[in-house]
């Protein structure tokens, strides 16, 4: 392990820990976006919490958090191994920030497709087109869910490299890549709402929809998402 690779992690966590969304509406609105919609501290929320055109800077932000982290490690030769690693630790930073005390970040959605995209921009944005079908119908959640879910299958086709090894290398690092985005969704503090829903249930509409209950409306307007 180099000392280059260590301090480029270290920075890649630093960076993925600055929270835009947070920033960005606290510099703007004086709200604390913890507090309102989703209460999610990502870009998403932000449409609930600040400005509409704030949207726009915030996750161009957040993808080139996870782009630049991984793009500096090609950069200075590192391998297929130590980019991935990297990448990963900006999400890590992005969902559980050291600035906001370990808690309270997003679920890394933005700053996992910069990471994405660097290794094959053709799987970046076959992952976002998959994702945003659903937003139509106003399930951009469940687009989300499905694009995970396809990302380490899609990425033995379409990651750049030929060798094997490095294949392997990263689609293992995007099977953890999703791991870490459903685990965020799962974990969360349970809310009010759904204190009388059955668990399989909460973790199944949370998988899914990302959120406690089915009921999207009642959701958003209650804010109940802070845990």
């Amino acid at each position: 392990m180099t000392v280059q690779f260590v301090l480029l992690a270290i920075g890649a966590y630093l960076l993925g820990a600055v929270p835009a969304a947070y920033l960005a509406v606290k510099w703007t609105r004086g709200v604390d976006i913890r507090k309102v919609g989703t209460g999610k501290v990502g870009a998403s929320n932000v449409l609930s919490a600040g400005p509409k055109w704030l949207v726009v800077p915030v996750a161009l932000f957040d993808i080139g958090k996870g782009a630049l982290s991984v793009w500096v490690a090609q950069s200075i030769g590192l391998s297929t191994v130590p980019q991935v690693m990297v990448g990963l630790l900006a999400i890590v930073g992005h969902n559980w920030p050291i600035y906001l005390g370990f808690k309270s970040g997003g679920r890394g959605i933005f700053a996992s497709l910069g990471v994405i995209t660097i290794f094959s921009w053709k799987l970046g944005l076959i992952v976002l087109v998959l994702a945003y079908l659903w937003a139509s119908i106003k399930q951009l959640a469940l687009g989300v869910f499905i694009a995970l879910v396809a990302l380490p299958f899609l990425s033995w086709f379409l990651a750049q490299p030929l060798d094997i090894e490095e294949r392997l290398s990263i689609t293992c690092g995007f099977v953890a890549l999703t791991s870490m985005a459903l685990l965020k969704r799962v974990v969360a503090r349970r809310s009010d709402l759904s204190k009388s829903v059955p668990l399989g249930k909460v973790v199944f509409n949370r998988l899914l929809f990302d959120r406690d209950i089915a009921d999207r409306r009642l959701w958003i307007s209650k804010g109940t998402a802070k845990g």
